[in-house]
């Protein structure tokens, strides 16, 4: 399901006296709303919705999970393109 992390993000509700207000790691998965509805059904409760940003393919969404923690699940497409390009030694 969890193919690596993808993004961290930081947020705050007060930037200028912020140390970051909190912290969401995006897993990258292969379906979002798939990943999303398992999590859940698991008992996790919804903290973003399945949202689609611009039309580059970007997926995200979040939960919280029974013990607090926040679990975000992620679609990108230059996630992808990176793990399949040749490495370089």
């Amino acid at each position: 399901m969890l193919r690596g992390v993808a993004t961290i993000n930081y947020w705050t509700d007060d930037l200028e006296a912020a140390t970051p207000g909190g912290v969401i790691t995006y897993w990258h998965v292969e379906d979002v709303a798939a990943a999303w509805e398992r999590l859940v059904s698991m008992g996790a409760t919804v903290y973003q919705p399945i949202t689609a940003w611009g039309d580059q393919g970007f997926v995200t969404a979040a939960v919280v999970d029974p013990f607090g923690n926040v679990v975000g699940s992620m679609y990108n497409p230059h996630y992808l393109a990176v793990l399949q390009a040749p490495r370089r030694a």
